[in-house]
């Protein structure tokens, strides 16, 4: 079993926030090279709590995996990994405007429906 699936077995955890040092462990990358990524990748972007300290949730745990294995395994440069992703997320977020106007209606409907 390599690291990677070691890493996503981790994260099944039942924990909502994971620390910085947390998902270092599990990525098997430094703490520096995440907060590197951070800067590099916008869509990577952990929240802070109130003491300023980062937590990443499930999704930001499994993108740093998604970059890692981009970067390390398949050799991608970091403005590989920042065009695949955009790409990705592009086919992923597209949703018709009907569908949209669909939603919008409803829900006026509902709020109707409440008052």
């Amino acid at each position: 079993m390599d690291r990677t699936s070691q890493a996503s077995k981790k994260v099944n955890l039942d924990k909502f926030f994971y620390k910085i040092g947390e998902v270092s462990s599990m990525a098997k990358v430094e703490p520096y090279v995440l907060r590197y990524w951070e800067s590099e990748f916008p869509f990577l972007k952990p929240k802070k709590n109130k003491a300023g300290q980062r937590v990443y949730t499930k999704k930001n745990i499994e993108l740093v995996i998604a970059i890692k294995n981009l970067l390390y395994k398949e050799k991608y440069t970091i403005a590989g990994v920042k065009k695949k992703f955009s790409q990705d997320s592009l086919k992923k977020n597209t949703v018709p405007i009907e569908t949209v106007d669909r939603i919008k209606k409803r829900l006026k409907d509902i709020l109707k429906t409440l008052k």
